[in-house]
Parts: structure tokens; sequence; C-alpha cells
């Protein structure tokens, strides 16, 4: 595993075939191309999880993880902003979280230099059981706030 020349990694997880699961793909898809060739940040879209996802995380500074969340609580569209503290209290999570967490965890126990700063966006969805390549009319009305705000969160750690 080789560290990051980058110190900043938008990690975007979801599954591209699943309706509104796709959000974290569709958002690192356009911070990727708001950004250009940025030398500072990696953008990655990942239908991955679990192990998988450490080889991606090793060596960045700051972590921003985009991806779905349905609670029932909030509108679609909706980002809930967490911590990594915060991982094992949200409710209605993805599968993913629950890796994105376990490999900061074992990362830091194999003394792998990790990000110090995390920060999850759980995108409230409307659906994330149908099979379709589009996100419901209720996200795609949001996705430009959502990149908006995940470009201002790495402006910041720039």
């Amino acid at each position: 595993m080789e560290a990051s020349a980058k110190k900043i990694l938008v990690l975007g997880l979801g599954n591209d075939i699943i309706s509104d699961d796709a959000v974290g793909l569709f958002v690192a898809r356009a911070v990727r191309e708001r950004l250009g060739n940025a030398l500072e940040v990696d953008v990655v879209d990942c239908c991955e999880m679990g192990l998988s996802l450490l080889d991606y995380i090793v060596g960045h500074k700051f972590l921003l993880v985009v991806d779905s969340v349905q609670t029932g609580e909030a509108a679609p569209g909706t980002i809930h902003e967490v911590g990594e503290e915060d991982l094992k209290t949200l409710p209605g999570m993805s599968p993913h979280f629950l890796g994105v967490g376990e490999i900061l965890v074992l990362g830091r126990t194999l003394g792998l230099p990790m990000p110090g700063v995390v920060k999850i966006f759980a995108i409230e969805v409307a659906d994330a059981h149908t099979l379709c390549e589009q996100l419901t009319p209720e996200l795609q009305q949001a996705l430009p706030g959502i990149v908006e705000r995940a470009l201002q969160v790495v402006q910041a750690w720039r």
C-alpha cells in the first residue's frame, strides 16, 4: 500500500445500478469534473466496501465520504453531516459506513497513515432499492447543492 501524495480524498460510495444508492458516485463524479486535476485532491467514485476501501484511504490527511442513507426522518437530498465519531450512532446507515469506520480503526491499529480529519455526508435518499441507473427526481434536484457543499468542505481543507 502506497501513501497518496495528495492530502484530500473525496470518496463517493454507492451502487451504480440501485437508484438513489448511487448518489455518492454522482457527487464524486461532479466534484471531479469541477476540480479538474487539483494537485492536492483525489476524487474516487467507488462501488466497493469493507477492506477494499483501505487502499483508497491510506495516506490522506482529510477524508470526505459521501454515501446514501435512508432514515425516513428527513427530506430526500438532506445532507446529514457527521464525523467519524458519529458512525455508530447514525440511524438507517448504509453498509458502506460500517466499512469506513472499521477500515479507519484497522488502518490506525496497523500504524498506517490514516486521515486525521474525517467528514461523512450521509445523503438522505428517497429510493435505495429500485434497480435503476438514474437518481429519483428529488435527488437530481438536490445534487447541485450537495456538490457545492462538498466543494466548500474541500476548499476549507485546502
